[in-house]
């Protein structure tokens, strides 16, 4: 089912799903569903996978010799949405990126998405490698979320890449988008990035996933403003609680998000981790509650493959 009409079928009541990282190669996938398990409780209608950019590693050759090479240390996208799909009955959402794959290979994985009953898709450019300075797009690749988008979008109405196809069973890819309440890091201003949301939305998307923020009236502040420029679709509000001291550095600095100081002045008082990860839950509860009073369609929750405090939080609210 698609996430859009989950939501319709809910009538108004905000539901729960969350995200989780494939696991690293070699790695079992136990481990994942012992993360998830507890998390079913709540019924989440749908559970996003993401998809890892590659990366270069540089294999010793001797003699002072380096081979640089190309890796993805969490491949499996696609094989982690059908064993979920096919384990808990729930519907699962691929991340899609502009970033390390061509028009080809998205093409391919679309394919195999709707060979599989997989009818939602997360569309987004994706960030430059670590060693680039700003995002280089993979030749032959599209260079932006909304390329992405009219490529889905396109394979929607049976087009093809390379040939228009007049089949009776075409893709009809429900399209999630991403939001980002307090802008994102390379657009000049809120109101030039919400521009470029609108053209998402032109060209397809069916709902918003926002980014995650600490203070919800930088969310609440971002619909009104998205509405105002006639962007009617869905906006699902993205939870992360804090969790380890190191987040009130590499949140902000990554993801260009303020964190409030009531928050940081909590994370501080802590004398451990534990500390703070209680900080986090209780944070992300109240976060939660204003949103689900406020009539919020989803709360999606970044839980990076960990469940317990995700569960705690959902067990309060839900």
């Amino acid at each position: 089912m698609k996430v859009t009409e989950h939501i319709e079928n809910a009538k108004g009541k905000t539901l729960f799903s969350f995200e989780i990282i494939p696991p690293q190669k070699g790695k079992s996938i136990q481990e994942l569903y012992d993360n998830i398990d507890p998390l079913m409780e709540f019924n989440p209608p749908f559970i996003d996978v993401t998809t890892s950019r590659e990366e270069y590693i540089y294999i010793d050759r001797g003699n002072g010799l380096l081979d640089k090479k190309l890796t993805r240390m969490r491949p499996g996208t696609l094989g982690i949405c059908a064993s979920i799909k096919h384990k808990y009955n729930v519907d699962t959402v691929p991340h899609l990126l502009c970033g390390g794959f061509t028009k080809e290979e998205t093409e391919y994985m679309l394919v195999d998405c709707h060979y599989l009953g997989i009818n939602n898709v997360m569309a987004l450019r994706g960030d430059a490698m670590k060693d680039e300075q700003s995002f280089t797009p993979k030749a032959g690749g599209n260079h932006y979320a909304i390329d992405l988008v009219k490529q889905i979008n396109d394979l929607n109405c049976g087009k093809y890449l390379h040939e228009v196809m007049d089949a009776d069973n075409k893709a009809d890819f429900c399209i999630g988008v991403a939001g980002y309440p307090e802008k994102h890091l390379e657009s000049p201003s809120l109101q030039s990035d919400l521009k470029r949301l609108k053209e998402k939305v032109n060209a397809g998307a069916d709902y918003v996933v926002t980014q995650m923020f600490f203070d919800n009236a930088k969310y609440f502040a971002f619909v009104e403003k998205a509405r105002e420029m006639g962007i009617t679709i869905p906006i699902i509000p993205g939870i992360k609680p804090i969790a380890v001291q190191r987040h009130l550095q590499v949140l902000p600095q990554i993801f260009r998000i303020d964190l409030p100081e009531d928050l940081i002045d909590a994370v501080d008082k802590c004398k451990n981790n534990a500390e703070i990860k209680q900080v986090g839950i209780e944070w992300a509860v109240q976060q939660s509650l204003e949103l689900k009073a406020a009539g919020v369609p989803f709360l999606h929750y970044y839980s990076m493959g960990k469940s317990e405090n995700i569960r705690q939080i959902a067990s309060q609210v839900f």
